[in-house]
């Protein structure tokens, strides 16, 4: 029996998750191109191929990020990411906090260093971006593979950060369409109630998502057997990271 629920906003979670699929299809289509560029350097347009996808990969990790924040913000429990974090109590910074406190915030942070440290080596890499950025979009092929949440030959993968709580739980509560007027969030944990957690976490994976550069130059030295050129431009990241 379908049920008419009172409340729910389904829009951000569609938009949301049409978001995840193409950040996650944009990431693998930049690293299939950057690795021909690298193969057929003489083939300008797989460069360009490869840019163009790793920027359809970065509208779309900050627009997720900044549909789930607004999620939280506004308390839209109907989510299970916002029901499972938050609550209405919460003070705006541990709502900044409770944003990358689960697994699916803790991937889509990491993802957004990527994008701005991609953007970097765009302007920067130069004759290392195609070998360069194919490691590390094919790194962030996989952090998105992170956030699909859907079932392939029965095996789920990733968990989406905009599955509903009526699909992620089943409860006697949901039986009724005016559920949402009846629950509050679960809250933030209280060990993670604390200011340094605002700015703790975002230091944290900046430095993990810096990694990729450094190691990005080493592959890319050994794919091209460039086997010292790579040192220069790689090892300042290196220092950058710790």
């Amino acid at each position: 029996m379908d049920i008419n629920y009172v409340g729910e906003n389904l829009l951000p979670g569609k938009i949301g998750q049409f978001f995840v699929v193409l950040s996650f299809g944009a990431a693998l289509f930049s690293f299939i191109s950057y690795f021909f560029a690298t193969k057929s350097p003489e083939e300008k347009g797989w460069k360009t191929m490869g840019r163009i996808g790793f920027m359809i990969n970065a509208l779309s990790v900050v627009t997720i990020g900044t549909l789930l924040f607004y999620m939280i913000y506004n308390h839209m429990f109907e989510y299970y990411y916002v029901w499972s974090h938050s609550d209405t109590s919460l003070p705006t910074h541990y709502i900044i906090s409770s944003f990358w406190e689960g697994q699916e915030g803790s991937f889509w942070l990491w993802m957004f260093w990527q994008v701005v440290i991609g953007t970097v080596l765009l302007f920067r890499a130069k004759s290392w971006e195609p070998p360069v950025m194919t490691f590390v979009m094919l790194c962030q092929t996989f952090l998105g593979s992170m956030l699909l949440g859907v079932e392939i030959l029965g095996s789920r993968i990733g968990s989406s950060p905009f599955i509903l709580l009526r699909e992620a739980m089943d409860a006697p509560i949901f039986k009724d369409p005016n559920y949402l007027s009846m629950i509050d969030g679960k809250g933030l944990n209280a060990l993670l109630q604390n200011y340094w957690m605002v700015i703790h976490p975002p230091t944290l994976f900046l430095g993990f998502a810096s990694m990729i550069v450094p190691f990005a130059y080493a592959a890319a030295g050994l794919w091209k057997r460039q086997y010292k050129e790579w040192l220069k431009p790689g090892l300042p990241w290196a220092l950058f990271a710790l």
